[in-house]
Parts: C-alpha cells; sequence; structure tokens
C-alpha cells in the first residue's frame, strides 16, 4: 500500500471521528441524502442544471410537507395524550407498576424536563435548530457543488510534476469518497425502496379503517423505515398506542395487520438488503447501538452506511503469507488495482 492511499484512509478516519464526536452527522447525511436525489435525477435527456432545478423544487416542497406534518404533530400530541394517558395509568395500576407521571400534566412536565436537561447543556432548542437548519442548507450547497464538478484538483494541469504527493492523495482520496457514497446509495437506497412500500401498504389500512391522525401515522411509518430493523419497532408501537386511545378492536387490528406486512417486508429485506450487504443481523445491530450513543437517531441512520463502506473497503485489500511467517503483508487486490 503507497503513501497516498495510506494518507486517503487517514483522511476518512479523521472525517468519521470529526462527524462523530463533533456532531456533523446533520451535513454528512444531507450531502449524501441530496446527491442521491441529484443522481435520480439526471436523467441522460436533461442537463445537469434540470436535475438541480428538479430537486430545489422537490426540496420545497419536503419543507412544505415537514410544516404541515409539525402543525399536524402539535395538534395531535395532547389529543392522543388525554386519550392514551389514563389506559395507560390504568393498566399500570392493574399491575402494580409505578410510572414517573400520574396524569396528562405531570408526563408534560416530565418530557419539558427532559428536553431542558437534553438541551441544556448546548443551549436552547432554538439555537440547536436553527443550527441544525443551517448545516442542512450548507450541505445542500455542498451536494449540489459536488454534483456539478466532483473534481478535487481543479489546478491539474499547471503541476509540473504530474506524480506529485498532492495530485495523487487527492486522487485516493477521491476514490475513498466515491467508494463511500456507493456504501450509502447501496443501503439506503433499498432501505429508501423498502419503507416506501411499507408505507404505502400501511397507508392503505390506516384510511380504510378509519384510524385517527393517518396522514401524521404515514409521515411517522416513512420517516422511522429508514432505521434498519428498530425502525420497524418504534413505528408498530406509536400505531397500536394510537389504536388503543380508540378501542382494542382498532389496537389489535392494526397488530394483526402490521405482523402481517412485516412479514412481507422480511422478504422484501432479504431479497433487497440481503443480497446487497449480506451483514448478520448481530452486527448492524451493534452498529446501530454503537451509532445511536455517538450521534443519536443520525447516528443510527449512518452506521450501516459506515459497516458497509468497511467491509468494502477490506474486502478490496488480499492478504498473503509466506509458510512460516510471524506476520501478514497486505497488498491491494488485482480486482482492486483495476478499480
Amino acid at each position: 500500500m503507497n503513501r497516498p492511499t495510506q494518507i486517503s484512509y487517514g483522511v476518512m478516519l479523521a472525517m468519521l471521528l470529526a462527524v462523530a464526536f463533533m456532531g456533523l452527522a446533520t451535513p454528512l447525511l444531507t450531502v449524501l441524502f441530496a446527491l442521491f436525489a441529484l443522481n435520480v435525477f439526471s436523467f441522460k435527456r436533461h442537463s445537469k442544471s434540470f436535475a438541480i432545478a428538479l430537486f430545489l423544487v422537490t426540496v420545497g416542497a419536503i419543507c412544505l410537507t415537514a410544516t404541515f406534518f409539525a402543525l399536524e404533530t402539535v395538534s395531535a400530541a395532547p389529543k392522543l395524550a388525554d386519550r392514551l394517558v389514563p389506559k395507560v395509568l390504568e393498566y399500570a395500576r392493574m399491575h402494580e407498576v409505578e410510572l414517573p407521571f400520574t396524569d396528562v400534566e405531570s408526563l408534560m412536565q416530565l418530557v419539558r424536563d427532559e428536553v431542558l436537561e437534553r438541551f441544556g447543556l448546548l443551549g436552547s432548542a432554538g439555537t440547536n435548530l436553527l443550527r441544525q437548519a443551517a448545516f442542512v442548507v450548507i450541505g445542500i450547497v455542498v451536494a449540489i457543488s459536488l454534483f456539478e464538478n466532483a473534481t478535487i484538483v481543479i489546478d491539474r494541469e499547471k503541476h509540473t510534476l504530474k506524480n506529485n504527493l498532492y495530485l495523487l492523495t487527492a486522487d485516493e482520496v477521491g476514490k475513498r469518497f466515491e467508494l463511500f457514497y456507493k456504501s450509502f446509495h447501496m443501503v439506503m437506497g433499498a432501505q429508501i425502496i423498502i419503507s416506501a412500500i411499507n408505507t404505502v401498504f400501511t397507508g392503505i389500512f390506516l384510511f380504510s379503517s378509519g384510524y385517527p391522525y393517518p396522514g401524521l401515522l404515514v409521515g411517522v411509518t416513512f420517516l422511522c423505515g429508514l432505521l434498519p430493523i428498530l425502525g420497524n419497532i418504534l413505528s408498530n408501537t406509536i400505531i397500536v398506542s394510537v389504536g388503543l386511545t380508540v378501542d382494542l378492536h382498532h389496537a389489535f387490528g392494526a397488530l394483526a395487520f402490521l405482523i402481517v406486512i412485516h412479514k412481507f417486508e422480511y422478504f422484501l429485506n432479504s431479497k433487497i438488503i440481503g443480497k446487497r450487504i449480506q451483514n448478520p443481523m448481530w452486527m448492524t445491530l451493534l452498529a446501530l447501538v454503537v451509532g445511536e450513543r455517538l450521534m443519536g437517531v443520525p447516528g443510527m441512520i449512518l452506521a450501516p452506511v459506515v459497516l458497509h463502506y468497511i467491509k468494502s473497503e477490506t474486502s478490496r485489500v488480499a492478504v498473503t503469507a509466506g509458510v512460516g511467517e510471524k506476520s501478514t503483508q497486505a497488498t491491494e487486490s488485482p480486482s482492486a488495482a483495476a478499480d
């Protein structure tokens, strides 16, 4: 392994450490999702300008949808709490379970205290929200710039020494980032397809069965579906809990439907994700736990991507050792060199 390649691996490691410990998961995810969308919109018969325009229109539509989603959440949450909390308290009393709240008001106070505790070290919630919004805007601008021209060295022809350390290292860094994006495209592309299919069937069930707040629950289902494995558990819990605010028939009906739809989803996982990623479930779960502890929800989204990227990089390196040697020597495989 030559020196430029070693430096490029160091750059990738530094980037991942910075993302984990400096709170930069939001801009990284924004860049990756934006590049993913731009490549989807980049039809062969159209220019890059058309893809960028279509992407910006889509971003505007997503912002409007997110605003509607937030307003509906604020409106629905107190009503759901008024219906659900008394039933939860009654169930807890029947089974002699002690809860940290006694009514809706004490629950809301508990939530407020938790929010203040989480945001107390980072400043106000509004400041953090503005910071994350700025990260999203920066990520979109970076993604559009990369989509138009991803070249790292823009003055290559001015270098008299063509094989200098800077040029070779820049080329290797470009290869590292390209493989990282391919890992994201592989993992998240499959996850979006599965989440979309699951959301469509869940939405049909919610609207046809007269479920309360179906639009809100459909949005929650899609967003939770972006989290591998744990997302389904979270969305199912929310849907069944909302069903309990109506009656047991809605709750058990939703539970039965979700069991059936997720059995079908397991088949999709094996066909779509299983063939692409081929990582054991315990490894994915471990990555999710580590990602959540380091970066929260964005870390859970990035965890399978980083896991696949590490697997892709290490799979491109062959390890050979002579008989009787105490150490191993790693060299790039012929297939990797050809790439």
